[in-house]
């Protein structure tokens, strides 16, 4: 199936003429989104420990949590991370994501794409599960994971499948549309790391969705351009926000703030699926 790579600047004026094509057309493919807990819940955590360089939250604790995305396209499936790694300790997945896709009766085979936010092991750890699937990836990550641009937290053990040639890559430099139609889109947003995106999904009845990754980490990063101590890039991640609130203001999008609990619950509880 035909794909699309877009040529953006990260606040360009054409940034938005992937983002704001027409709603689907009547006949086009079905599309639902359907999130699924992908990680335990841990004890609410302090947010200027880790999640504002700038220490502006006092001491504000929240809900951190671990969520990953089934897409269903027609009769193509795409997973949007893969949350915990069953070995990740105290907030492993008490159920992994093959477990959770049985009770929706998809079974791995099935997964044609696996889109990554980014290579942090709470993103990628169940990647391997899905070996017939093509990863789609940003550029900056993937050269992180495979050695070109080194960072201290990669675990590439965790994608050693496509490492090792096993499976199809895809690294996306820019926007991606992914099956060709507008109904779902990769967009670039670096800053958290090099090669970082979220993901946009059009949805005929809810709207547009917009799935954060780690662009912020709760509502309070995304309000006041809040950034993590540990970001790859400072600049780079304000401007990502800011066009991220751009394109939600001109389509509408609903946000949702992939480790903010607030924010994950404004999709329906597994296994129902949002359209």
């Amino acid at each position: 199936m035909m794909q699309r790579s877009l040529a953006i600047l990260v606040l360009g004026v054409g940034a938005y003429g992937l983002a704001a094509q027409p709603a689907l057309a009547q006949g086009a493919a079905e599309v639902t989104l359907t999130r699924m807990e992908c990680g335990s819940r841990l004890a609410p955590t302090e947010v200027n420990l880790r999640f504002s360089d700038s220490f502006a939250y006092g001491g504000l604790k929240l809900q951190f949590v671990y969520s990953c995305y089934l897409i269903k396209h027609g009769d193509d499936y795409m997973m949007w991370d893969t949350g915990q790694a069953q070995d990740a300790g105290p907030a492993a997945p008490k159920v992994d994501d093959v477990e959770l896709l049985a009770q929706l009766k998809v079974k791995p085979e099935q997964v044609k794409f696996v889109g990554i936010s980014h290579f942090h092991a709470d993103h990628i750890g169940q990647a391997n599960s899905f070996p017939n699937a093509t990863l789609l990836i940003g550029q900056g990550d993937w050269d992180v994971l495979t050695g070109k641009l080194p960072q201290p937290n990669a675990k590439s053990a965790l994608v050693s499948h496509w490492i090792s040639g096993g499976g199809k890559v895809e690294t996306v430099p820019l926007d991606k549309d992914v099956f060709g139609d507008g109904s779902v889109v990769m967009l670039y947003t670096p800053g958290h790391t090099p090669g970082h995106h979220c993901l946009m999904v059009k949805l005929a009845g809810k709207g547009v969705v917009i799935l954060s990754g780690d662009m912020a980490h709760f509502q309070e990063n995304y309000a006041k351009d809040g950034v993590p101590s540990f970001n790859y890039d400072r600049s780079q991640t304000v401007a990502s926000i800011e066009r991220i609130k751009q394109i939600a203001s001109n389509l509408k999008a609903e946000i949702i703030i992939q480790h903010d609990a607030r924010d994950v619950d404004k999709l329906p509880i597994f296994p129902a699926s949002a359209k």
